[in-house]
C-alpha cells in the first residue's frame, strides 16, 4: 500500500544514512586522533586499564628521571673514592718506603701531608648538585619504581650506605713519620694505620661502585618497562590506520548510495499524483 502520509521507504533510507553518517563520524574521529578509544564510552574496560598503565608509565618515567640524579651522585661519589684510594695507596708506599734505612723522614712526612692536602681537596669536590656522598655515614634510601600486587599501591626502593672519606684522611693526616718519631715501633705502627685506610678506602669505593651499578640496572629496567607499557596501552587504543583508511573509503561509497536512494524514496509521494492525472 503506498502512503502520502507515511514514506516507509524514506524512512528507512534516511535510518540508513543516519547510520553510515555516524559509522563515517567515528571513522574520521579515529583517524583524526589516531586512537579507537578516546574515552570510557568506546569501551570502558580497555579505557580503564589503559588510563591505569598510561599512570603507571608517567611515574615510571618520573621515578627514572630522579634516579638518574641519585646516579650522578653516587658515581662522582665513586669517583672520590677511588681517587682517594690512589691517594691511599701513595700514602702506603710512601710508608713502606721510609721503613728504610738512612731515609729522610722528615722529607716523606712533607710528602704524606700533601697527599693528605689532596685527599681533603677531593672530598670536597666530590659533589654533584650539593649532594656529597663521602663526607657522612648512614643509610641512602631512593625510590625504584612501584607495585600494585594484591591490588594495593606500594612503592619500590633501593638502599646504600654513604661513606666517610674524611675519617680515612683523619686517620693518615694523624700519621708522624718525621725525624722525631722515626722509631721502628713508629714506624710499624704507621704501615699498619695506612694499610687499614688503604683497605677502608678500597671497601668505600666498592660499595659505592655496587650502588651506582645497581641504579643504572634499575634506570636501564625502567626504560624497557615503561615501552612495554607504552606499547600495551597502544595496541589496546591506538586505531588501525589501514583498517580506517579502508572504512572510510567505503563508508563513503555506502553515503553516496544512501543518499542517493533516500532521494529516490522522496519521489514517491509525488509519483502518486500520476495516479490522480
Amino acid at each position: 500500500m503506498s502512503s502520502i502520509l507515511t514514506n516507509t521507504s524514506a524512512m528507512n533510507a534516511l535510518a540508513t544514512l543516519r547510520s553510515v553518517n555516524k559509522g563515517l563520524e567515528d571513522t574520521q574521529n579515529r583517524i583524526s586522533t589516531g586512537k579507537k578509544i578516546n574515552s570510557a564510552k568506546d569501551n570502558a574496560a580497555y579505557f580503564s586499564i589503559s588510563e591505569s598503565m598510561n599512570s603507571d608509565s608517567g611515574m615510571y618515567k618520573s621515578i627514572n628521571e630522579g634516579l638518574t640524579l641519585t646516579k650522578n651522585s653516587v658515581s662522582t661519589a665513586r669517583l672520590g673514592a677511588e681517587s682517594v684510594k690512589d691517594l691511599a695507596q701513595q700514602f702506603v708506599e710512601r710508608v713502606s718506603f721510609a721503613q728504610g734505612a738512612a731515609v729522610d723522614h722528615d722529607a716523606v712526612q712533607k710528602e704524606l701531608n700533601n697527599i693528605v692536602t689532596q685527599i681533603g681537596t677531593t672530598i670536597q669536590q666530590s659533589t654533584f648538585n650539593g649532594d656529597n656522598m663521602v663526607n657522612t655515614t648512614g643509610s641512602v634510601s631512593v625510590v625504584t619504581g612501584i607495585s600494585r600486587a594484591s591490588g594495593s599501591f606500594q612503592t619500590t626502593s633501593i638502599t646504600f650506605n654513604a661513606v666517610d672519606l674524611t675519617a680515612i684522611k683523619s686517620a693518615l693526616g694523624a700519621i708522624d713519620i718525621s725525624d722525631a718519631t722515626g722509631s721502628a715501633n713508629a714506624l710499624s705502627n704507621a704501615m699498619t694505620t695506612a694499610e687499614n685506610q688503604l683497605s677502608t678506602a678500597i671497601d668505600n669505593a666498592t660499595s659505592l661502585g655496587v650502588a651506582e651499578k645497581s641504579l643504572e640496572t634499575q634506570q636501564n629496567f625502567l626504560g624497557k618497562l615503561t615501552d612495554k607499557l607504552d606499547t600495551g596501552v597502544g595496541n589496546m587504543v591506538d586505531a588501525d590506520m589501514e583498517k580506517e583508511a579502508a572504512r572510510l573509503q567505503s563508508y563513503q561509497v555506502q553515503q553516496q548510495l544512501a543518499t542517493q536512494s533516500l532521494s529516490i524514496a522522496n519521489q514517491g509521494p509525488q509519483n502518486l499524483l500520476s495516479l490522480f492525472r
